[in-house]
């Protein structure tokens, strides 16, 4: 699907939200122009690197252009204005204020421009200053509170840049439902008008913990957990298995599974409150039985019973997964310099091994296309 064939995208951002946003536009066949500074995008220099390339900058910059312009000269400045006044979306995600003062705002594009801001705290409030990372806005929303390890800490959630990730995407929806409203003013022939949408880490990262926002505001207090004692559990040979339990039935059955028929029929087991209740009594029981068997058997007794339940993978289990090479849900793109790099193929539309620019190659294209 290439529905934004012939928009113009100009990603002043860097990092990861934005550039991630901007690379889903490309990937649905939007022409995107990165501008990068002289030193270039800092994800170039993180994860393993050849030249100016890294797998980080590769994973968020496939399908784009790259040019680089100095900002701190005139003439680069007038190149970036001259830009903007042509484009169709402008994504930038520099600390408010940085922005306006170089010129990078909705003023600075065509009429009818979509706008686009992504910053940790917004653009506006008390904190809208502050420096944010993915891990800063897992801490402040609660998300880290949420995930607390089995030695009683709480942890950032991985994968790395998690709220990074969810934010690009929350910036992507913005984006189109302001490029759908864009033609619906087309087809009823109304003025044109600029759309400026304002993308935070911070309300990304909350919006991911809706439901338990949503819960702990309802009772003023921690909520009961909510399905225990589903979980990861250590198996004989060393390999974590993961289950999940939804209706009240499914504990009689993980009983039944794990060879305790009779903890089932304990009473202080009897219900999902109950066993919140009483979790320090029942989970080092299930330890136990799940220590009783490798993972290789107890998949298929799970399985078999048609419970929910998995391995825990590493990344490269799931890439030597038979189901995910039978399906191709993961592509190969042969990235210059760093070599055969696989990729998720994007969900709903498919696989896409398009490469990232080297810092600035297509200056001098870019410019000329635009007679700059």
């Amino acid at each position: 699907m290439r529905p934004y064939e012939g928009l113009f995208v100009l990603d002043t951002s860097q990092g990861i939200a934005g550039p991630y946003c901007a690379t889903q536009l490309a990937a649905l066949g939007a022409n995107v122009v990165k501008v990068e500074p002289p030193a270039g995008d800092w994800s170039r220099g993180l994860s393993s690197k050849a030249g100016t390339h890294s797998v980080m900058h590769t994973a968020y910059n496939r399908g784009k252009r790259s040019i680089m312009l100095d900002l701190a000269a005139a003439e680069d400045q007038a190149r970036l204005a001259a830009l903007a006044a042509k484009a169709d979306v402008i994504l930038e995600a520099f600390r408010p204020g940085v922005a306006r003062r170089i010129g990078i705002t909705p003023a600075a594009g065509k009429p009818d421009v979509v706008f686009l801001s992504i910053s940790g705290f917004g653009q506006a409030g008390p904190s809208s200053e502050r420096p944010c990372t993915d891990s800063i806005a897992q801490a402040f929303t609660g998300m880290v509170a949420l995930n607390q390890g089995m030695d009683g800490i709480p942890h950032r959630t991985g994968p790395f840049f998690a709220v990074d990730v969810v934010t690009g995407l929350s910036a992507m929806v913005a984006v189109q439902a302001a490029l759908a409203e864009q033609q619906r003013d087309r087809l009823t022939h109304a003025a044109p008008q600029r759309r400026v949408l304002d993308v935070s880490l911070h309300q990304s990262s909350a919006a991911l913990l809706g439901y338990n926002i949503a819960e702990w505001g309802l009772q003023q207090q921690e909520p009961k957990s909510l399905n225990t004692p589903s979980g990861a559990y250590l198996a004989k040979d060393g390999r974590y298995v993961m289950f999940g339990l939804l209706r009240e039935p499914d504990f009689v059955l993980l009983c039944q599974v794990l060879e305790i028929a009779d903890l089932s029929q304990d009473p202080r087991f009897a219900s999902f409150p109950l066993r919140s209740e009483h979790r320090a009594d029942l989970l080092p029981l299930i330890r136990s039985a799940f220590l009783a068997r490798p993972s290789t058997e107890w998949l298929p007794r799970f399985h078999a019973a048609r419970m929910l339940c998995d391995q825990v993978n590493t990344p490269l289990d799931w890439l030597a997964d038979p189901h995910v090479q039978a399906t191709n849900a993961a592509v190969t793109l042969n990235q210059p310099g760093l070599g055969a790099l696989p990729f998720p193929a994007l969900p709903g539309i498919g696989p896409w091994s398009v490469k990232a620019p080297d810092l600035g190659e297509d200056t001098a294209e870019v410019l000329r296309e635009f007679g700059l």
